[in-house]
């Protein structure tokens, strides 16, 4: 009884940090949920670049989010992919870049096509360049036929290492008081296993040095593959986060036979088997509010409550402002969206413009001016274990 009591007053203590409502009452912790920076603040400038990390915290998001490839000398870099342009084989034509690569005659010679998880891709691609190499490269829209207005900063900025952009949010950090934390993806971790640039040994080494560490620590690690997240579980005690798509499966499954679809992963059976090794699950926003042809939201699923029985956090992606991306109910209303899925209890999103998203969650949180500092998200993140056994108990007594 005395350690039941203990919890309650200790979960009581975190969620008052907060203004109350049915929003924080939604969510795993209590806590409000966090914004990410999705590729940075990707819907003003190039994706992954300093600039747009830094736009990024400045409009209030409590993480950046980092995508991870590796050079040829083994240096995590921020890309989203590890192809930094793409042709169509036939025409030669740039499909996607988001580099000014194609454009250098020196580097000419170091287009190749490549299988990166099954795809048969032409182009240039990161590990085939040192990171001295890349550092001469310069950023660019990865979408201008949507984003024309982003391209006025092509050829401004470089790409960040890991490093980089651990240090832009320390230095954030210090200069406005707010925590800023930093959500890393490995991209292609069996990919890169297969060429000999492991990403995990890198990562962890990396945020060892920075003093990363503890379930505390203001990191999550994301990837959408299963093998790297359970061998990082064996490295490291920081959170991490299972990456569930619309639709296929962990390229780690299609390369072992394993059956399992991320549909699979997303039952409550699925997400009791994800609670073995992480903390929270990454979810498709289709997978919690599903879409029909049309692309009108459709009923909910349980998804989030069946993560939050699980004691996984649910972070949701990806939202962005264009209605090209807004479902049916929600064209030029991207407000009216977060607020749908803030509805669910989820506990936090990412999106390509975190100064909506900070907005909409401020204002539905009752704190309509203020951003949330991380050191009280993560309050909450601590007890973790404690909310699961608080939901359990309110369960039975339900039941009882």
């Amino acid at each position: 009884m005395f350690r039941f009591s203990r919890l309650l007053l200790l979960v009581t203590a975190a969620m008052a940090v907060f203004p109350s409502g049915d929003l924080l009452a939604a969510t795993l912790t209590g806590a409000p949920p966090i914004v990410i920076g999705h590729r940075g603040a990707s819907g003003y400038r190039p994706e992954h670049t300093l600039a747009a990390y830094e736009l990024a915290i400045d409009m209030g998001a409590d993480f950046i989010e980092p995508d991870l490839v590796s050079t040829k000398d083994g240096v995590l870099i921020a890309r989203h992919e590890n192809a930094i342009a793409i042709l169509n084989p036939t025409t030669g034509a740039i499909t996607e870049a988001t580099t000014n690569v194609a454009e250098l005659p020196q580097f000419a010679n170091r287009k190749t096509t490549k299988v990166i998880d099954g795809v048969s891709i032409t182009g240039w691609f990161t590990e085939d360049f040192t990171l001295a190499e890349l550092k001469t490269l310069r950023a660019k829209e990865r979408i201008p036929q949507i984003r024309p207005q982003n391209t006025a900063f092509d050829g401004l900025f470089e790409i960040p290492t890991l490093q980089e952009v651990i240090d832009l949010a320390k230095r954030k950090s210090a200069e406005t008081g707010r925590t800023i934390g930093i959500y890393p993806e490995t991209k292609h971790p069996s990919y890169f296993d297969a060429i000999g640039l492991s990403m995990e040994e890198p990562l962890v080494a990396t945020l060892t040095a920075n003093g990363y560490s503890g379930q505390n620590a203001p990191v999550f690690i994301q990837s959408f593959e299963v093998g790297n997240l359970k061998d990082l579980s064996t490295k490291t005690n920081l959170p991490l986060v299972q990456l569930l798509n619309a639709s296929g499966k962990p390229y780690d499954f299609v390369l072992s036979g394993d059956s399992r679809t991320y549909a699979d992963l997303a039952t409550p059976a699925g997400l009791a088997q994800i609670a073995a090794y992480a903390q929270g699950v990454g979810t498709n926003k289709n997978l919690l509010i599903p879409r029909d042809s049309n692309s009108k939201l459709l009923a909910p699923t349980s998804l989030v409550a069946d993560a939050h029985a699980a004691n996984l956090l649910v972070h949701a992606w990806t939202f962005r402002n264009e209605d090209t991306f807004l479902p049916l109910d929600f064209k030029g209303n991207p407000a009216g969206e977060y607020e749908r899925f803030f509805s669910l209890g989820i506990d936090g999103l990412f999106s390509d413009n975190p100064d909506t998203a900070v907005a909409v969650r401020n204002r539905v949180a009752g704190n309509p001016t203020q951003s949330v500092p991380e050191p009280n998200l993560l309050l909450g993140f601590v007890f973790l274990p404690l909310a699961g056994l608080w939901r359990r108990r309110q369960t039975s007594l339900k039941k009882s």
